[in-house]
This record gives C-alpha cells, structure tokens and sequence, in this order.
C-alpha cells in the first residue's frame, strides 16, 4: 500500500513538473501563523480561472481530491475538497498550495509553489514552481466558494 502511494505521488508529481510554470522570479511571501495571509499577486483570483484549474487533470487537485465538481474520475487519496472553504480561510487555502509539506513533511501534496529544500526534481525543473502566483490566486478564490 505505502510503496503503491510512493508510487502514485512521483507520477504525480512528473506529470506536474512537465506543465511546471514558466520560469520567473518567485514572488516573496510571508508565514505567520498558519497561513499566508497576502495575495501573492497583491489582488484577489478569479473563482472561474480557479475552478478550472482544480479541474485540470494533468496538473492539479481532482487527481487525488474529489469534491463537488460533478464530474467523474475524482481522485480519491487525500481528503474531499467538498466544503474546504468552510474549513480554512483564503490564507491556510493559499499555505496549503504554495507549500503542502508545511504542515505534513510526509504528505504527497506537491508544494505547487515553494521550490526550495525539494528533493528528487530534475535538472531542468529546479527552482521553477509548478504554479505561477495568478494560478495560486486563481485556485485559493475557487476552494473559498466551496461552502458546502
């Protein structure tokens, strides 16, 4: 089961890394508590952009969270993403994305954001996020929709 999931994750985490962002500065972004309260794009996401984005299989979360998307094919690992805006705030939602490892060192969420202390990331991916800062944005307003 644990090798099974070992080997889910790093598939998950090639098909993230070959539609990694383009490379760019990282925009700086501060911690404080257990969240990151600033936008990284210093304005709010597009919900619609975002639900887009959650829905894209070959990068983001319905490969292992279901939720309220009504579709089919969810993913079925981590948690149901059906009420998450209920759960945490827009800040804890943008931590979770930018760096899942945050609050769990062994979790199989990629940090769609953080680039540094990485291991097993290829060459030519190294220091690029999977996410630039507006898809970060994009999906924290979507999951803050998702009330129920």
């Amino acid at each position: 089961m644990v090798r099974t999931l070992f080997h889910i994750a790093c598939a998950l985490a090639v098909v993230a890394l070959l539609h990694a962002a383009d490379a760019q500065t990282l925009v700086p972004y501060k911690i404080t508590g257990d969240g990151i309260a600033e936008q990284l794009t210093g304005a709010p996401g597009d919900a619609t952009r975002g639900r887009a984005l959650v829905l894209d299989r070959s990068t983001t979360c319905i490969l292992c969270h279901s939720g309220p998307f009504g579709t089919q094919f969810q993913g079925d690992l981590a948690p149901s993403l059906a009420g998450v805006g209920n759960r945490w705030t827009a800040a804890q939602l943008r931590l979770r994305l930018v760096d899942a490892a945050h609050f769990n060192s062994n979790t199989i969420m990629p940090s769609y954001y953080r680039v540094d202390g990485l291991t097993r990331v290829g060459r030519n991916w190294t220091g690029k996020p999977i996410l630039n800062p507006d898809q970060i944005e994009d999906i924290v307003a979507y999951l803050a929709t998702l009330q129920d």
